[in-house]
């Protein structure tokens, strides 16, 4: 082919593309490494361990729709008292009760007994969820009202 043929190509097609240079095949490896990075930082944090875990232990039925529900709470942070809501089911499913509970410090796993009164007649118990934010309501610190 001459000289002219191979211009007569670029016309017809283009010039042939300018390769990546390996520099810019690094630099994006080293992005996507550290987007991969940061996305499994934040999944850890927000999905890792709870600081406060829950495992219900047990219920008895009590005359008057009301049910005693013993259940553990381990926390991360003992020193620190906890509020867990508490609730009991009835036989349609749908939530009977509900009570909020102090966990004040102490050991780290606490087994704690409370009773919760039903709209009807409960069938079981569980733990809701628990948190650090103790609502001022049910602080300790706060002095007796009456």
């Amino acid at each position: 082919m001459t000289a002219s043929g191979g211009a007569l190509l670029e016309d017809r097609y283009g010039k042939r593309p300018r390769r990546t240079s390996r520099r810019t095949y690094w630099i994006l490896g080293a992005c996507a490494l550290l987007l991969g990075g940061a996305v499994a930082w934040i999944g850890y944090t927000n999905l890792g361990t709870a600081p406060i875990e829950t495992q219900e232990v047990g219920f008895d039925d009590l005359d008057g729709d009301a049910m005693r529900f013993t259940f553990e709470i381990t926390r991360d942070t003992p020193q620190r008292p906890a509020v867990c809501i508490v609730r009991t089911r009835v036989r349609s499913g749908a939530e009977g009760g509900r009570r909020e509970v102090l966990v004040p410090p102490g050991p780290p796993s606490t087994r704690v007994t409370t009773t919760i009164r039903s709209s009807e007649e409960p069938v079981t118990a569980d733990v809701f969820g628990c948190s650090y934010q103790v609502p001022p309501y049910l602080s300790t610190d706060l002095p007796p009202s009456g």
